[in-house]
Formats: C-alpha cells, structure tokens, sequence
C-alpha cells in the first residue's frame, strides 16, 4: 500500500472518503455532472491581442480553457486526488489530455495529446505546446505511443491477444502496469478535455472510466450568442456552455462548486492566464469566488 509511479498514497483522509471507495469502489458509479457558461466577451477581445503575437498559428478559445483547467488544478489540491483499487492519490503532476482528428473526414484518424504541464507556464507555453504538439500529430500517418501500442495487441492473433489485453486490464486494475504502457494514455491524465464545437455539436457530458485514473472530464460546446440571467435580466452575449464531468468521491459539492467559479473567472478575466499556473489568487479575487 504505497506510492504509485505517477501519484503519492494518501494515507490522512477523513472517515467519508476512506469508506466511500469500499461502498462505491468503481469510478463509473460516483460520476456528478455540472452544466456552466462562460461569458466570451472579454476572451474574445484578449484573443485579438494575442493573435498579433503569433499570426502563424492564432491564440483561440482552447488553448485558453486548457490553460484556466490546468491553473484551477494547479491551484485546487483536491482536483489532483483520483481513487484507484479502493485506495486515495495524489498526482505527480498537472496534466490534460485529448483526442486531435487528423482530418475532418469519416475516415479521418484520431490521434492523442496529452500535456505536461510546468507550475510556471504561462497560456504562452500552453499554446507553444499545442502548437508543436498538432504539428506532429497532424502529419500523415503519425500514431501516438498508445495507439501503437493497441495496434500491436490487435495485430497479433486473437488466441494470444485477448488474455494478454486481460492481465493488462488486471495489471491496470491493481496500480501494477508499466508506465510505458500508460504514459500517453488519455485516462491516466489530470483532466480529459473535448472540443464538440469544432466538430459542430452542441455541449454533452463525457462518462467516466474504470480504466485509468482520470477524475474529471471537460467538454467544450459550440460558442455563440447566448443568454445570460442576470438581476431578473436576460442578456445575449458571446459565451459558450461547458459540460464538467467528475467523481464526487475526491471533494464535495462546495469544492467543485468555487473550482468551476475559478475557472471562469480565468475565462472572464482572460489577463490572469498571462500569470503562472501557480501564482495564487490575490484576496479580491478570492473574494469574488466566495
């Protein structure tokens, strides 16, 4: 009952969440779901700034939530727990991870990103990223490490494959499978992330997984008009919905609740993204969140 190679054992817990994971012990059966909108007017005018700095590959709205989700983690310590095998960790790391379509056909591959983040990166180093990241992925016949990986077991034959997939299953199950085998897996990183609008869907909700250690999902909509309520007024505005997906067993509804208001106060005040991912809040802005 230890340290895993990507997150430190938890041993002080509360009485609540070292039961739950006994009563609730599959990831699937604690999913929460959050339905949130962020107001797209300021962002949008800190983009046109941007995109002056780098005219060859354009700052926009991803980049920037990837940033805002990677600084809130950074900054909610309780957003880096995951539960695996009834025992509670702590990330090694800050990291996120999604799905890049290599060409927007039917037959068109997917390939993974998954980033690394740094306690001092900027959204400067989050796009740089990105950008060097989709310059390789996007290249003609480019597998990423995990999908090589799957390739390999679906090529050899099926009499060996299948118990040899089944003890990495176990292996997974029990914290005991090699780091090589995981390291660009989407599952095992701090947070998911999908962008439906760039595909021309409206927002959804991404299930969780037993497999992996992911404890949150983020899915992106398609941005627009849309209103907002506001002293019995309702106001059309730039914004974009954003469905959160999370496992309710590492905080509880009052942290998940003031994490996604720090996130769109990251959105909303575009400005902070130019700061550290681990710069702390001053005392004003804590005091909007509360």
């Amino acid at each position: 009952m230890g340290d895993r190679f990507d997150a430190v054992y938890v041993k002080d817990i509360d009485s609540m969440h070292f039961i739950m994971p006994f009563m609730y012990p599959d990831r699937c059966d604690n999913q929460a779901f959050f339905t949130f909108k962020i107001d797209l007017t300021n962002l949008n005018a800190y983009l046109q700034k941007k995109c002056a700095c780098d005219p060859e590959y354009k700052y926009n709205m991803f980049q920037c939530i990837v940033t805002a989700a990677l600084k809130t983690i950074t900054l909610r310590s309780k957003l880096s727990l995951f539960i695996h095998d009834r025992k509670m960790y702590r990330r090694n790391e800050v990291s996120a991870a999604f799905t890049v379509k290599q060409e927007f056909s039917d037959e068109g591959g997917e390939v993974l990103a998954f980033i690394h983040a740094k306690p001092e990166w900027t959204i400067d180093d989050v796009h740089d990223e990105i950008k060097r990241q989709l310059k390789k992925l996007k290249q003609k016949g480019y597998a990423d490490e995990s999908t090589s990986v799957m390739d390999k077991f679906n090529k050899i034959p099926k009499w060996i494959s299948r118990p040899a997939v089944s003890l990495v299953c176990k292996l997974e199950k029990i914290g005991k499978i090699p780091k090589a085998l995981v390291e660009t897996d989407p599952y095992h990183s701090s947070i998911v992330l999908a962008n439906l609008g760039s595909i021309g869907l409206p927002n959804g909700y991404h299930h969780l997984t037993n497999w992996g250690t992911t404890s949150m999902f983020l899915l992106i909509g398609t941005a627009g008009r849309i209103p907002f309520f506001e002293d019995e007024k309702v106001e059309f505005r730039d914004g974009v919905e954003v469905g959160f997906t999370v496992d309710e067993r590492i905080a509880d509804g009052y942290y998940f609740a003031k994490s996604i208001r720090m996130l769109q106060l990251f959105l909303e005040q575009p400005e902070l993204l130019d700061r550290p991912l681990n710069e702390k809040l001053s005392d004003e802005l804590w005091a909007k969140l509360k």
